[in-house]
């Protein structure tokens, strides 16, 4: 589902039925300069392709390069990733006076208080 131009209680509430029914939520709008894009896609699993690591035995060469960790890209490994995503409404009701918060506020964008 994809909404655009809704007002906050509309875009909860759709979220809400879409993330009781497994239905993935996307919500955007544009105002000027400014805007927002919110996703809600439940359980979202995925794989990603991961290039294995070989270490340089520490023996062989001298200088700064020896210590260095080389790429090997002909082999790689696909790992299973799984990422639970939060409700719109759970986005919108962050408590920013705890101390976590401080710390995701300096990773925070001014639009999102915007939104709010």
């Amino acid at each position: 589902v994809c909404l655009t131009c809704c007002s906050r209680d509309v875009m909860v509430k759709i979220d809400q039925i879409c993330h009781k029914n497994s239905i993935k939520f996307f919500t955007g709008d544009v105002f000027g300069y400014h805007g927002y894009m919110f996703a809600d896609l439940g359980e979202h699993e995925f794989v990603e392709e991961k290039t294995k690591v070989a270490k340089v035995s520490p023996g062989v060469g001298d200088g700064p390069d020896a210590k260095k960790i080389k790429l090997d890209s002909s082999e790689t490994t696909m790992v299973k990733k799984r990422v639970v995503f939060c409700q719109l409404k759970e986005a919108l009701a962050v408590d920013w006076s705890g101390e976590k918060a401080a710390a995701a506020l300096k990773r925070t964008t001014p639009d999102y208080f915007l939104l709010q």
